[in-house]
Protein backbone atom coordinates (compact mmCIF):
# COMPACT_ATOMS: atom_id res chain seq x y z
CA UNK A 1 0.00 0.00 0.00
CA UNK A 2 1.56 3.29 -1.03
CA UNK A 3 1.12 6.48 0.91
CA UNK A 4 0.14 9.82 -0.53
CA UNK A 5 3.00 12.25 -1.03
CA UNK A 6 3.41 14.91 1.62
CA UNK A 7 2.11 18.30 0.58
CA UNK A 8 4.77 20.87 -0.14
CA UNK A 9 5.16 23.55 2.49
CA UNK A 10 3.89 26.85 1.17
CA UNK A 11 5.38 29.32 3.63
CA UNK A 12 7.96 28.84 6.38
CA UNK A 13 6.49 31.34 8.82
CA UNK A 14 9.26 31.52 11.46
CA UNK A 15 12.05 31.83 8.90
CA UNK A 16 10.43 34.03 6.27
CA UNK A 17 8.06 36.18 8.36
CA UNK A 18 9.60 36.33 11.79
CA UNK A 19 7.65 39.41 12.96
CA UNK A 20 4.31 37.71 12.34
CA UNK A 21 5.53 34.50 13.95
CA UNK A 22 6.73 36.42 17.01
CA UNK A 23 3.41 38.25 17.31
CA UNK A 24 1.58 34.92 17.40
CA UNK A 25 4.18 33.51 19.76
CA UNK A 26 3.61 36.44 22.15
CA UNK A 27 0.02 35.23 22.61
CA UNK A 28 1.28 31.69 23.11
CA UNK A 29 3.82 32.87 25.68
CA UNK A 30 1.02 34.62 27.61
CA UNK A 31 -1.07 31.43 27.55
CA UNK A 32 1.91 29.30 28.63
CA UNK A 33 2.41 31.53 31.68
CA UNK A 34 -1.10 30.81 32.96
CA UNK A 35 -2.06 28.82 36.02
CA UNK A 36 -3.80 25.86 34.37
CA UNK A 37 -1.82 22.62 34.23
CA UNK A 38 0.28 21.95 31.14
CA UNK A 39 -1.37 18.55 30.73
CA UNK A 40 -4.80 20.16 30.42
CA UNK A 41 -3.45 22.68 27.93
CA UNK A 42 -2.01 19.87 25.83
CA UNK A 43 -5.32 17.96 25.76
CA UNK A 44 -7.07 21.14 24.60
CA UNK A 45 -4.43 21.76 21.93
CA UNK A 46 -4.67 18.17 20.73
CA UNK A 47 -8.47 18.21 20.54
CA UNK A 48 -8.67 21.50 18.63
CA UNK A 49 -5.92 20.29 16.30
CA UNK A 50 -7.82 17.04 15.65
CA UNK A 51 -10.95 19.00 14.74
CA UNK A 52 -8.96 21.34 12.49
CA UNK A 53 -6.96 18.53 10.86
CA UNK A 54 -3.59 20.07 11.74
CA UNK A 55 -1.00 17.29 11.43
CA UNK A 56 1.84 19.57 12.55
CA UNK A 57 0.08 20.50 15.82
CA UNK A 58 -1.24 17.01 16.53
CA UNK A 59 2.28 15.63 16.18
CA UNK A 60 3.84 18.39 18.30
CA UNK A 61 1.29 18.36 21.10
CA UNK A 62 1.11 14.57 21.35
CA UNK A 63 4.85 14.62 21.96
CA UNK A 64 4.62 17.44 24.51
CA UNK A 65 1.69 15.75 26.27
CA UNK A 66 3.69 12.53 26.61
CA UNK A 67 6.66 14.51 27.97
CA UNK A 68 4.31 15.84 30.67
CA UNK A 69 3.10 12.37 31.66
CA UNK A 70 0.08 11.88 29.40
CA UNK A 71 -0.56 8.26 28.43
CA UNK A 72 -0.78 6.97 24.87
CA UNK A 73 -4.11 5.40 25.80
CA UNK A 74 -5.73 8.72 26.70
CA UNK A 75 -4.22 10.42 23.63
CA UNK A 76 -5.69 7.66 21.44
CA UNK A 77 -9.08 8.08 23.13
CA UNK A 78 -9.14 11.87 22.91
CA UNK A 79 -11.15 12.01 19.68
CA UNK A 80 -13.87 9.99 21.46
CA UNK A 81 -13.46 11.58 24.90
CA UNK A 82 -17.21 11.64 25.66
CA UNK A 83 -17.57 7.89 25.27
CA UNK A 84 -14.18 6.85 26.61
CA UNK A 85 -14.59 7.37 30.34
CA UNK A 86 -10.88 8.23 30.41
CA UNK A 87 -11.25 11.90 31.33
CA UNK A 88 -12.41 13.51 34.56
CA UNK A 89 -15.22 16.09 34.84
CA UNK A 90 -12.85 19.06 34.66
CA UNK A 91 -11.13 17.70 31.55
CA UNK A 92 -14.48 16.93 29.95
CA UNK A 93 -15.68 20.48 30.58
CA UNK A 94 -12.48 21.86 29.04
CA UNK A 95 -12.81 19.58 26.02
CA UNK A 96 -16.47 20.53 25.50
CA UNK A 97 -15.47 24.21 25.73
CA UNK A 98 -12.65 23.57 23.24
CA UNK A 99 -15.00 21.98 20.74
CA UNK A 100 -17.60 24.74 21.10
CA UNK A 101 -15.05 27.53 20.59
CA UNK A 102 -13.28 25.72 17.77
CA UNK A 103 -16.60 25.12 15.99
CA UNK A 104 -18.05 28.53 16.92
CA UNK A 105 -19.64 29.12 13.50
CA UNK A 106 -21.86 26.08 13.91
CA UNK A 107 -22.07 25.76 17.70
CA UNK A 108 -22.56 29.38 18.78
CA UNK A 109 -21.12 28.17 22.13
CA UNK A 110 -24.28 26.85 23.80
CA UNK A 111 -25.34 27.91 27.29
CA UNK A 112 -25.16 24.27 28.38
CA UNK A 113 -21.46 24.11 27.52
CA UNK A 114 -20.83 27.39 29.33
CA UNK A 115 -22.68 26.03 32.37
CA UNK A 116 -20.50 22.90 32.28
CA UNK A 117 -17.23 24.84 32.07
CA UNK A 118 -18.42 27.34 34.70
CA UNK A 119 -19.09 24.50 37.12
CA UNK A 120 -15.47 23.33 36.83
CA UNK A 121 -13.45 26.53 36.33
CA UNK A 122 -13.32 30.02 37.79
CA UNK A 123 -13.97 33.00 35.53
CA UNK A 124 -10.21 33.70 35.32
CA UNK A 125 -9.56 30.05 34.39
CA UNK A 126 -12.27 30.18 31.71
CA UNK A 127 -10.58 33.23 30.20
CA UNK A 128 -7.19 31.46 30.32
CA UNK A 129 -8.68 28.33 28.78
CA UNK A 130 -10.39 30.41 26.10
CA UNK A 131 -7.14 32.21 25.25
CA UNK A 132 -5.41 28.83 24.92
CA UNK A 133 -8.15 27.71 22.52
CA UNK A 134 -7.87 30.94 20.53
CA UNK A 135 -4.10 30.47 20.29
CA UNK A 136 -4.19 26.84 19.14
CA UNK A 137 -6.91 27.59 16.60
CA UNK A 138 -4.71 30.39 15.25
CA UNK A 139 -1.70 28.08 15.04
CA UNK A 140 -3.83 25.39 13.38
CA UNK A 141 -5.04 27.79 10.72
CA UNK A 142 -1.52 29.00 9.98
CA UNK A 143 0.05 25.54 9.90
CA UNK A 144 -2.72 24.05 7.74
CA UNK A 145 -2.80 27.02 5.34
CA UNK A 146 0.98 27.04 4.97
CA UNK A 147 1.14 23.21 4.78
CA UNK A 148 3.71 22.99 7.56
CA UNK A 149 4.76 19.35 7.72
CA UNK A 150 4.78 17.47 11.03
CA UNK A 151 8.02 16.62 12.75
CA UNK A 152 11.32 18.35 13.14
CA UNK A 153 9.97 21.16 15.27
CA UNK A 154 11.21 22.72 18.44
CA UNK A 155 8.84 22.94 21.39
CA UNK A 156 7.81 26.54 21.97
Amino acid sequence: MSSAPSPTQRIDLPRRHAASYHAMFALQKHVNAGALPTGLHELVKMRASQINGCAFCIDLHARVAREHGESDRRLHLLAAWRESGAFDARECAALAWTEALTLVASSQVPDSVYAEVSAQFTEAEIVELSMAIVAINGWNRLMVAFRTPPGGHAVA
